[in-house]
Formats: structure tokens, sequence, C-alpha cells
């Protein structure tokens, strides 16, 4: 076990390395010149010689990467005119149009999106498994195409029609529940929950389609298997033998699946936070976008594609531990 984490972990480095690369690619040589991104179209030319300065794109482009990379790993100061401000490691950059580093900005954000994937991911493991179960226990019966054809609906609608649906019974016909505003958990744990309880929604019935479907089709591979009819043979009831055994056999798929979603929704759900009015990094990404903020851009791309690494390594860290045949 402890090689097959050394090299998924090193499998993992690599690809970040080549992530910085390509993200250094895309958003600092292709667009044009940064320097005027960020300094604006009023900027003379001293100001942006001094911008071009502190952003180090003056100098050749081996530099110029090798100077990312270590801003990175070991931060970087940054000159904002008169003054100065360091970026602790790990440093995603300067936003002059927020005067403020990066990093900062994403760490602000990410409790949003961290309360959201959570409190979702708990929702659609709970409502799909259990969904999953309550089909398989009956196969072919009628609460089956029933089960089959309500997730089939759930799972097609986009998550930002089933958002704008639950905003308007709950909070304009029924008014059971103020429209969400984020409040910190550390501050109103029972605010927290009832302000994210619709964005919990909209994610969870969405995604827990495909774990109805997952769930399904692994108990049903599982009952043909020879000690499940051994269990049949002796006796044991076929609710305990599909919630027990077989459900054991769809767990490793179910994790792994899991934990892919988890890290893509934390790198932003963009639809659910913008319907919503959440501050998270979704929300952020876009206001960067329509107003070119390139370094914040860049540091939300490159934090989405560490996190889907990262989701991608507990993934198959996870399937390792629910089954050992896949550590050779």
């Amino acid at each position: 076990m402890i090689r097959f984490l050394l090299r998924r972990l090193a499998g993992a480095a690599a690809v970040l390395l080549v992530l910085a690369a390509v993200t250094y690619l895309l958003f600092y040589l292709l667009p044009g010149d940064p320097a005027v991104l960020a300094c604006g179209k009023g900027c003379t030319a001293p100001q942006l010689d001094a911008v071009r300065h502190a952003l180090g794109t003056d100098r050749s482009v081996p530099e110029q990467f090798w100077s990312f990379l270590s801003t990175l790993v070991l931060g970087h100061r940054f000159s904002t005119g008169p003054t100065t401000v360091w970026c602790s490691a790990p440093c995603l950059g300067y936003s002059y149009q927020s005067n403020e580093p990066v990093t900062q900005m994403l760490l602000d954000r990410l409790p949003v999106d961290v309360s959201l994937t959570l409190g979702a991911a708990a929702l659609w493991l709970l409502l799909g498994i259990g969904a999953g179960l309550f089909s398989v226990l009956r196969p072919g019966t009628l609460r089956d195409r029933i089960t089959n054809a309500v997730v089939l609906a759930l799972g097609s609608t986009p998550v930002f029609v089933l958002a704008l649906l639950l905003l308007m019974v709950a909070c304009v016909w029924l008014k059971v529940l103020p429209f969400p505003s984020y409040v910190p958990l550390t501050e109103d744990p029972a605010q927290w929950a009832q302000n994210l309880l619709l964005p919990w929604l909209a994610i969870a019935l969405v995604s827990a389609a495909g774990y109805t479907r997952l769930t399904r089709a692994g108990v049903l591979e599982a009952l043909s298997l020879d000690h499940i009819r051994t269990l049949r043979a002796y006796g044991f009831p076929e609710r305990r033998i599909v919630t027990r055994h077989a459900i054991r056999v769809a767990l490793p798929t179910l994790a792994t699946v899991a934990a892919l979603d988890i890290g893509a929704l934390l790198s932003g759900a963009v639809f659910t936070e913008t319907m919503f009015g959440l501050p998270g990094l979704g929300k952020l990404a876009v206001e960067a976008a329509g107003t070119i903020d390139l370094p914040v851009v860049c540091g939300i791309t490159l934090l989405a594609g560490a996190l889907v690494v990262l989701a991608n390594t507990a993934a198959d860290l996870l399937h390792a531990a629910l089954d050992p045949r896949v550590r050779i």
C-alpha cells in the first residue's frame, strides 16, 4: 500500500507541474501583454514598464516561468507603488485591480465552496445510495421502474433550472425559507445550514441520479456472485444480503466517483453560486473573467486543477483501500 501511495503521489506531483506550465502558457504568454491587462488602457509608457518589471514579464520566458514556479512554492514580494506586499506561499499572484494577493482572495471564498460541497455530497450520497437500494430490492417491479423514471428526470434537469424552481417554491410561494445568503458556520450554525439548504438540494437532487444507477448496477452484479447464492441457500433474508453484502461490490466505484465529484465541486459551482448569490469561487471566477483580472483567473484555474488532481489521487487511494487487487 505504501508503494502504491508513493506512486500515486509522484504522479500527482508530475501532473501539477504540467498543469502549472500549461496555465502559465495560456494566461501569461498567449493572450498578449499581461501588463496592459493589469494596468488598464489609460496607463502611460513609464507605468507599463513599472508593471512589466513588477510582474517579471520584462525577462526571458524561462526566467519568467521559473519565477512563476518559485512564487508558488516560496512566495513573492509585489510592488504596489510606494509600498510592497508580501504574498506567502503558496502564492498565486497579486490582483492589482483588487489590491490584494490572489491566495487571500481564494481563501476568503473557499469556505463557501467547502460548505456547499460537504452538505451537497452528504445529501447526494444519502439520496443516491438509498434510492438505489430501494430500487434493487425489488428489481423489475413497479417501484423499480418508478424510481428509475424519477432518477432519470432529475438527472436530466439542469442544475440552474432546479435551483430556480426551488427558489420559487420555498422562498416565493410557500415562504418557508429566506432567500439564501451565506452565513459562516462559526457565526451561526443554524443560519448556516438554513441558508445553504436550497443550494444543497439543487446539487444533490441532480447528482444523486448517477449514484442511484451506480448502486443499482453494482448490487445487481453482486447478486449473481457465488457467495451471494451461498448466503441465499443458507436462508439469509434478501434485505440483509443486499444491504450488508452485495452493496460492498458497488462501494469502490461509488467512492471513486464521489471523490471526483467532490473535487470538481470544490473548485467552484458556477451555476449554483450565481443562482443563489453565494460568494464562492465560481462567482469570483465569473467576476474576474468579466473584468479581465488575469491573476485571479489564473489562480482559480490552478486551484481548480490542483483540487481535481488531489481528488483523483484520493479516489485511487479509496479504491485501493476498498479493493486490494488494484494495488498491483
